[in-house]
């Protein structure tokens, strides 16, 4: 293989790896819950069934646009919704394809409740732990 072909597909590969790619909440609608039961907190709970189009995004560099919702600023626990706090999950009839959860760094700005913030970071999906979101964004960071 000449070493120009070589120089390109290095090129190719290095940056299709490091890409980052935009979804929006209808992206994140390709999942289906089914009612699974939890012997540790003795209550049924939604458990996620994730499609291919969500599977593909496990792991990767996304950038998503939400209304940040401050759940407890003690603990620095913070979500992300498709919708404001009047209609987001916990509190309207929106599901929990709608919400992510931020991982954010010690150093991360304050948010006001129902802010609008576009963030960057690594889409992990989650069925087993029932203590966190179906969506978690690690690494979170606020897209100036």
């Amino acid at each position: 293989m000449p070493k120009a072909v070589l120089i390109i597909l290095l090129i190719f590969i290095t940056f299709s790896s490091f890409s980052q790619t935009k979804i929006t909440w209808e992206t994140l609608e390709d999942v289906s819950f089914t009612d699974k039961y939890s012997k540790e907190v003795k209550a049924y709970y939604y458990f996620p069934r994730f499609g291919p189009s969500v599977l593909a995004l496990n792991n990767r560099e996304v950038i998503i646009k939400g209304y940040v919702l401050e759940i407890d600023r003690g603990n620095d626990v913070y979500i992300l919704s498709a919708n404001p706090f009047a209609a987001c999950f916990f509190c309207g009839g929106a599901g929990p394809e709608s919400i992510v959860e931020l991982k954010l760094p010690k150093d991360h700005p304050r948010f006001e409740m129902d802010q609008i913030v576009t963030f960057k970071g690594v889409l992990k999906l989650n069925a087993v732990d029932i203590y966190q979101c179906n969506y978690i964004l690690e690494k979170a960071s606020v897209v100036k």
